[in-house]
C-alpha cells in the first residue's frame, strides 16, 4: 500500500533534509515554565493531542487519558497543591541548593493558558495483556511516550511544554474528578513560550549540567 510519502509503509525515507530538522526539533525541546497568556488558535491542542495517539504503547493497549483542565476552580486547586509539595520539596536541600531552588520558577500553572491532566489507564481492555505480564509499568512508560510524542508536535509548531511533577497524586486525580483506579502520570502547561534558548533553563541556572552520551552507553 502506497501511503502519502510515496513510498510503501514503513520503508519510508525522509532523506537528509528532515533527519536534520528532526534532530534541531530533539535538540531544542524545553521544558517550559515561562508562558505567554496567548490563547493557542481553536482545535489546536485537539489535533496535537492526535497526534499524541499515535504513539507507541505496550500491546497495542494506548492506556493514555488526557484530561483537558478548563475550569479554574480545577485549576485552583491543582495550584495549591504544587505550592505546597514544592514548600516541602525545597525543604530537602541544603542552604545553597535551596536559594536556587526557590529562584527557579518549577510551573507554568498562572499563564500557561492550556492545563493537561495525564493518566494512565491501569488494565485496559485494548491490547488483552500483551507484553506487560512481567512489567505492568510499561502502561506507564506507553504514556509517558505519548507525553513525549505531544511535546516534540508542540515544539515543531512553536509551541512550548511544561512538565509539572512536584504533585500529590491523590490530591490531582481527586482535583479533577477521574475513574477510580487512573493512575496519575504527570500535570502539563501548554502555551506559548515567553522566549526560547538553545540550552536548558536548570543547566543555564547551575542546578545541573549535561552529561556526555558516551558516560551513559555500557558494552556487555
Amino acid at each position: 500500500m502506497i501511503d502519502q510519502f510515496g513510498t510503501a509503509g514503513c520503508a519510508a525515507e525522509f532523506g537528509a533534509e528532515f533527519a536534520a530538522a528532526l534532530e534541531a526539533l530533539f535538540t531544542l525541546r524545553r521544558d517550559v515554565r515561562h508562558f505567554r497568556r496567548d490563547a493557542l488558535p481553536p482545535g489546536t491542542i485537539e489535533r496535537l493531542l492526535a497526534i499524541a495517539c499515535l504513539a507507541p504503547s505496550v500491546g497495542f493497549s494506548q492506556p493514555w487519558r488526557f484530561v483537558l483542565v478548563d475550569d479554574p476552580v480545577r485549576r485552583r486547586r491543582v495550584r495549591d497543591n504544587f505550592v505546597a509539595c514544592n514548600d516541602a520539596a525545597r525543604l530537602g536541600y541544603d542552604d545553597e541548593r535551596a536559594a536556587l531552588y526557590a529562584r527557579l520558577k518549577l510551573a507554568g500553572l498562572d499563564d500557561a493558558p492550556c492545563h493537561i491532566g495525564v493518566f494512565a489507564e491501569p488494565d485496559p481492555a485494548t491490547g488483552h495483556g500483551l507484553g506487560r505480564r512481567t512489567m505492568k509499568e510499561t502502561i506507564a512508560y506507553s504514556v509517558v511516550m505519548a507525553i513525549h510524542t505531544l511535546w516534540l508536535a508542540a515544539r515543531a509548531e512553536g509551541i512550548g511544554l511544561g512538565w509539572v511533577s512536584i504533585l500529590d497524586p491523590g490530591a490531582i486525580a481527586a482535583a479533577l474528578d477521574v475513574p477510580a483506579g487512573w493512575q496519575f502520570i504527570g500535570y502539563l502547561c501548554i502555551g506559548y513560550p515567553q522566549d526560547a534558548h538553545r540550552t536548558p533553563e536548570l543547566e543555564r541556572e547551575g542546578w545541573e549540567r549535561r552529561i556526555d552520551a558516551d558516560a551513559m552507553i555500557f558494552r556487555r
